[in-house]
């Protein structure tokens, strides 16, 4: 249909609907300062003429066509000028709307709890830390307080999130996310996103933890049937080399899920764990014994052009699983007797056991010496240790022999 075939006004449906475009933009009176927009490519809008409180014209947009039909763009022209009536300008009030509503999206607890899992990735917090956080944040945290606004979280909002992990026994998992939520609110409250601070004070509810299971291990006496089922394992060689160097170095399973090659220096026999993966957030090194060298001489040549000594599968999982090196023991036959943290309990035990020096074995197991003597002593005792975790592989495999009684601790 033709504009100069409109015939009256209010614009009825059926001209809305076949009014034909032309070589430039028009726009047609509807009544009462409210116009239909017809664009060359036969787009069609609804605009308000109205004059602003500076006394000068301008023009509002109140939706497209067909999504806003004729009567619905009529009310809106009818709430926009009672708006003008008032003093208001529609298109002030509407610009002020769009920023408060990004100002919300902003200060919601999901965007500032992001905020922090970046700036805590940026400082090189250690992998298996974040990778903990970020399943904690999106299995439990953030479906709890995500969607919610910075300052409309009350303490009983945290209090009860602390206390329904607390009710299926993830007390660790409480007391993390606790700490994690009140560095969230912290955060915050430094950017001058929210004056709000519902989570400080929740451990003083939080329920008591029941207490602490050391993780399974296995003694002296018991090593040497496991020694043989794992030499018998049928496990792929990624995963049993792991579950090897675990034993000899008695290191966190995590730093060996995350090794990468370039940390490895095969001819002086170290491997140098860098501060940023570290709890104690200084370098690490650790001696290589002999048969942890072999073992990774035979691992190279499957994985060596890859930057990890254990990648995973796919692109979603550029590491073995957490569970991986406990899943080589449970196929040996040591489910719920072994884990891998645990073989770090069973070296502690046998060191100590044969009289080598704590502090040589804690220096080893990168444990922080108490006191001032944590504070001052950085020592690592490489060469001390190179010398008591050849004897701890080499013992291992005097008790995989039978003759564990022919090898007695070295000086």
């Amino acid at each position: 249909m033709k504009r100069n075939a409109i015939k009256r006004r209010p614009l009825a449906d059926t001209v809305l609907a076949t009014l034909e475009p032309e070589a430039k933009e028009y726009r047609e009176l509807d009544g009462n300062g409210l116009y239909f927009r017809v664009k060359p490519d036969g787009g069609k809008s609804w605009q308000l003429r109205y004059k602003n409180a500076a006394g000068k014209w301008s023009w509002i947009g109140l939706g497209s066509y067909p999504e806003t039909g004729g009567a619905l763009a009529r009310k809106k022209a009818g709430e926009h000028q009672a708006m003008i009536s008032t003093g208001t300008d529609p298109l002030e009030h509407k610009r002020s709307a769009k920023q408060l509503a990004e100002q919300a999206s902003t200060r919601t607890f999901r965007a500032a709890a992001e905020d922090w899992y970046l700036h805590m990735q940026a400082k090189g917090l250690e992998q298996s830390t974040l990778d903990k956080a970020r399943t904690y944040l999106d299995k439990d945290i953030l479906p709890a307080l995500g969607a919610m606004q910075l300052d409309d979280i009350t303490r009983n909002d945290c209090a009860d999130l602390q206390s329904s992990l607390e009710a299926r026994g993830a007390h660790n998992v409480a007391k993390k996310a606790r700490g994690w939520i009140n560095q969230i609110f912290g955060r915050a409250i430094a950017k001058g996103l929210t004056e709000n601070d519902p989570a400080s004070r929740l451990h003083a509810i939080a329920a008591p933890a029941p207490a602490t299971k050391q993780q399974p291990h296995l003694l002296e006496h018991e090593l040497p049937d496991f020694l043989h089922a794992l030499q018998a394992s049928t496990s792929r060689l990624p995963a049993r080399t792991a579950a090897w160097l675990c034993l000899w170095l008695a290191v966190r399973p995590g730093m060996l899920r995350f090794a990468e090659w370039s940390e490895f220096d095969l001819t002086a026999g170290t491997w140098l764990v860098p501060a940023a993966k570290m709890k104690m957030d200084r370098d690490y090194m650790t001696p290589l014994p002999t048969q942890a060298l072999a073992a990774l001489l035979d691992l190279h040549r499957v994985t060596g052009s890859n930057r990890w000594l254990f990648p995973g599968v796919g692109p979603k999982n550029p590491n073995i699983s957490e569970n991986t090196i406990c899943l080589v023991y449970a196929k040996a036959g040591y489910k719920g007797r072994l884990v891998g943290h645990g073989a770090r309990h069973t070296a502690s035990t046998l060191l100590n056991e044969h009289n080598w020096p704590k502090k040589h074995i804690d220096a080893q197991l990168a444990h922080k010496e108490e006191g001032v003597s944590g504070i001052y002593n950085k020592a690592q005792y490489l060469e001390q240790r190179k010398v008591m975790m050849q004897w701890y592989a080499d013992y291992l495999d005097a008790l995989a022999r039978g003759d564990a009684a022919s090898l007695s601790k070295r000086a």
